[in-house]
């Protein structure tokens, strides 16, 4: 690609919002999303940056952001600069072609979409999953699990004793359908697994 092909291309897909910042710097400003297209400075090198969220909120998330990278990102990554989380598309101009180009940016879309939703539900899964594995260990069953979830509310050590009655219900009923969800997926043995390698590691 060349530098003048990629004002058009923004255009055909976000069209007024298209700001050119100078001759290698475009941005695309739109209510939910700050889109930057930048050269280096010799121009040989173009990046697509794409703020996510802010690196604190991100912090929490930082295993599954990186096994991300790894796994899932395709094209882009997630990236922490400037205590902000971004989305980043880093390509050569000359050898970049525009079927990479518009592919990078819908990815770019798609994680400013997701945010840090989907790596919240994962790690509240994780968490229910060790549950699950540390009541098997103990020899408890499904329901005495639930029952124990009961009790821990009632006591307001799970959830706040501010909560009310349908709060409470709510959280308990999301409670029983994720137990109930993965309880057959996970081994007692996956508790020993993950409190040995906490141990060891």
């Amino acid at each position: 690609m060349k530098i003048e092909d990629l004002q058009p291309i923004l255009v055909d897909l976000f069209g007024e919002a298209v700001a050119v910042m100078s001759d290698d710097a475009f941005q695309v400003e739109q209510p939910d999303l700050r889109l930057l297209v930048v050269l280096s400075a010799d121009k040989s090198w173009l990046r697509l940056l794409l703020p996510i969220g802010p690196e604190g909120e991100a912090r929490s998330f930082m295993a599954q952001l990186l096994a991300a990278n790894f796994d899932d990102t395709q094209l882009v990554r997630y990236a922490l600069y400037q205590q902000v989380l971004w989305g980043v598309f880093h390509h050569r101009l000359e050898s970049l072609v525009e079927t990479d180009f518009r592919d990078a940016i819908a990815q770019l879309l798609e994680l400013n979409r997701k945010g840090l939703d989907g790596f919240f539900g994962s790690m509240i899964e994780a968490q229910i999953r060790q549950i699950i594995a540390a009541a098997k260990s103990q020899g408890q069953t499904l329901e005495a699990t639930l029952q124990t979830l009961d009790r821990f509310y009632a006591e307001g050590m799970l959830g706040g004793l501010d909560q009310s009655s349908q709060q409470r219900g709510a959280t308990l009923k999301a409670w029983r359908y994720q137990l109930n969800r993965l309880w057959d997926e996970v081994e007692a043995n996956d508790f020993n697994r993950d409190v040995t390698g906490e141990m060891l590691g």
